[in-house]
């Protein structure tokens, strides 16, 4: 895999007293629908313990339809878990409306979509602007701080883009107006969903390189929910896989991607170009959140139960029955809720 060069070596992750700077706890999102005896329960996110460090960068990976999506709103307050605990520098998150405007300021949301999320009546320099007015109101220094923000955001001069609309910037120009109505607040964390989905490719490299430079200029840290592990590879320090609501592998960008452990990460894995081989195809269905299977949430599909090798290696049964269970959501080993990688790792529950 290609990797984007960035001149300067990452701080490494964690920091003061190890307090993760964005932490879920046992976070479950339950969504329900139909009337009276037809209502179903999706289970959207369905036990999620995840650690943001200070000046680190988490990639979360999966599907469509996975839970990444949820998850993001769940950290940034725009959902509320219906189970579980969102915490922020070791304090649980409030959900008052003073709460969430204090919290707000400190962690951002960057869209996936550029040309859906800037109105395209407003200027550059309005959308920018706009964090700081409902946040603290017209200030004296908005325009200084306005100019900063894109400047940091990679538009250089920031004068040249003050006046401008968003149908005359380019791609990669709407994407950097986003990130910079990010920082104009100057947040601690970042949580974007998708952010070079819809550029082209020749931009998505300039993008994941401004936000590199940001993790090391401002020691910001990062939860970027994305399908693509290339990007992953690229940017983060650490990788979660999530499959059908829950983290099924996480440790560190190498172990994952170069020595990945869970049947699933495997055959993510096998459909990129660099793979070499045949690509994996999953058997059954597309996950359905309101249809969780029993035992392992992915047995239904996976290729090392439907090979024979989960029979081989004594676990077929405890497959099909029992829940691998909930990762810890920590800096550590890399851990994996799979019980056939348990067994060829020689690993329990508690610490594969």
């Amino acid at each position: 895999m290609s990797t984007v060069e960035t001149g300067a070596e990452a701080p490494a992750p964690g920091g003061g007293d190890g307090t993760p700077v964005l932490r879920a706890r046992g976070v479950r999102v339950v969504f329900t629908s139909g009337f009276g005896g037809g209502r179903a329960a999706a289970r959207a996110v369905d036990g999620v313990d995840l650690d943001v460090a200070p000046g680190e960068i988490v990639a979360l990976v999966g599907e469509s339809g996975c839970g990444k999506t949820t998850l993001g709103r769940v950290l940034l307050g725009l959902e509320r878990p219906t189970s579980g605990t969102v915490e922020f520098e070791g304090d649980p998150l409030g959900y008052s409306s003073r709460d969430l405007r204090a919290y707000r300021r400190r962690v951002q949301l960057v869209q996936q979509d550029p040309t859906g999320s800037l109105n395209p009546r407003r200027t550059v320099y309005e959308s920018v602007a706009e964090g700081l007015r409902i946040h603290g109101g017209t200030t004296a220094d908005e325009a200084e701080r306005v100019t900063r923000a894109l400047s940091r955001a990679g538009l250089r001069p920031p004068e040249r883009f003050l006046s401008r609309y968003p149908y005359e910037l380019s791609g990669g120009q709407r994407q950097r107006v986003v990130i910079a109505g990010a920082l104009v607040l100057e947040p601690e964390v970042l949580v974007a969903d998708e952010p070079v989905a819809s550029l082209d490719a020749s931009v998505r490299g300039e993008i994941l390189r401004l936000l590199l430079e940001l993790r090391d200029e401002l020691g910001l840290s990062a939860l970027i929910a994305t399908h693509d592990l290339g990007l992953a590879w690229n940017i983060a320090d650490r990788v979660a896989v999530m499959y059908l609501g829950r983290v099924v592998e996480l440790g560190t960008v190498e172990e994952v991607l170069s020595e990945p452990r869970h049947p699933y990460t495997r055959a993510l894995l096998s459909v990129l170009p660099e793979a070499g081989g045949d690509p994996v195809v999953l058997a059954g269905e597309p996950p359905d959140p309101k249809k969780v299977p029993g035992g392992c949430r992915f047995h239904p599909r996976c290729p090392v139960l439907a090979s024979g090798e989960a029979g081989r290696a004594g676990v077929a049964d405890r497959c099909r029955t029992e829940d691998p269970g909930v990762l810890p959501g920590g800096a550590g080993a890399h851990t994996t809720a799979c019980h056939w990688a348990r067994a060829r790792e020689g690993t329990s529950p508690g610490t594969a």
